[in-house]
């Protein structure tokens, strides 16, 4: 069985301030210890709409890229043909420790790049959260205490 994580930290707009995130935890590396299970990150950064109206045959070119991270191979392979499999192209973006470079606020985050464009912007990331997607006094409360 696969799981994957689709989910996105949006600390000032829902999740409030979630400690582990905030000193440096990736996303999916921090819902794998929840779940105690391995997760492979994919779908978070398209729109939904997108993800519906936009998929193509595979046979064309200039598919929309989706990154895909995780640290099982065969994980990823399993999500890597799905997307085939829906009319998009595929991305090996490395492990949870590396999915940071597509988290809110990335280069590659809600854009419909091709393969070299995905590629392009994993590599522009930066790991510093930017201030819009870090939690803030008035985040609506925590995940041990939600409001």
């Amino acid at each position: 069985m696969v799981v994957v994580d689709t989910g996105n930290y949006y600390p000032q707009q829902r999740d409030g301030c979630i400690d582990e995130i905030e000193a440096g935890v990736t996303e999916s590396g921090w819902v794998a210890q929840r779940l105690g299970r391995p997760v492979v990150k994919a779908f978070y950064n398209i729109y939904a709409q997108h993800l519906m109206d936009l998929g193509r045959l595979t046979s064309s070119s200039g598919l929309i890229a989706l990154p895909v991270a995780g640290d099982i191979q065969t994980s990823k392979e399993v999500v890597l043909q799905l997307l085939d499999e829906i009319g998009f192209d595929g991305v090996d973006a490395g492990g949870l420790d590396e999915s940071w470079r597509q988290q809110p606020g990335t280069p590659v985050y809600t854009t419909d790049f091709d393969v070299a464009g995905v590629r392009r912007a994993l590599s522009e990331a930066s790991r510093q959260r930017k201030p819009e997607w870090r939690a803030i006094l008035n985040s609506p409360g925590s995940f041990a205490q939600p409001k």
